[in-house]
């Protein structure tokens, strides 16, 4: 029993050991892309490697515009539609969170995640697309790195160009070059309403972009884009 006993504690020692250079890789890489624009990230390694099944030569479409260069008209849009509290809250809505709480009692499986613009960025950047109580949690530790050492302006800058918007489609350049034909700056505000709404589902909304769901989006949005705080 105390060999047993011995080997467990090590064991866990090790694991805590890990599980604390994860962290640390973690926050390097937060702090090297608070100076530095991410070329790539695990959600878009991930859908690259879906399409590269199917077509070994796919690549995506993303490139990096800075802050300024992006409509703000898309800015606004987007913060009506996705996390109305950004420029005020500390990464975390709380009131958000209980109501995809209780959704997902409701439903017994987990169907929504309340996330803000920081959470959802803190997934793209460095997690899979798995939903489940682990990832959240993960989820947060690296939302609350984010919102410590990163601007609001910074971050909504980084997840405006790494941010999924169609089959290969990342960044607000490249979907509105994709949907449009313009640069990013040029969009007008029905167009980004349009693009904001696509977000939650983007892949589905590329392949049926009459979808009736998306036209009534569309309009909800454009009604709140004027009450909409950008960084």
């Amino acid at each position: 029993m105390r060999w047993l006993g011995r080997w467990l504690r090590r064991a866990l020692l090790a694991g805590l050991g890990l599980l604390v250079l994860w962290q640390l890789w973690l926050l390097g890489w937060v702090l090297f892309w608070g100076a530095f624009n991410p070329g790539t990230t695990r959600f878009m390694d991930i859908r690259l490697a879906e399409l590269r099944v199917k077509n070994p030569q796919a690549r995506l479409q993303q490139q990096w515009v800075p802050y300024e260069r992006i409509s703000i008209h898309l800015k606004r849009a987007i913060i009506a539609a996705e996390d109305a509290k950004f420029v005020d809250h500390e990464g975390f809505d709380w009131d958000g969170m209980q109501k995809a709480i209780e959704k997902n009692q409701r439903r017994g499986r987990f169907v929504a995640g309340g996330s803000t613009i920081s959470q959802q960025l803190a997934k793209n950047l460095f997690l899979s697309p798995t939903k489940s109580y682990v990832r959240k949690a993960e989820e947060a530790v690296i939302t609350l790195m984010l919102e410590t050492l990163w601007s609001k302006r910074r971050i909504f800058e980084v997840y405006l160009n790494v941010i999924e918007w169609g089959s290969g489609v990342f960044g607000a350049e490249a979907a509105a070059r994709h949907y449009y034909g313009v640069a990013a700056s040029q969009l007008g505000p029905e167009q980004a309403a349009r693009l904001a709404g696509m977000v939650p589902n983007p892949r589905y909304y590329d392949r049926n972009r009459g979808a009736p769901g998306l036209a009534r989006k569309t309009g909800i949005i454009l009604g709140r884009m004027g009450a909409a705080e950008v960084p």
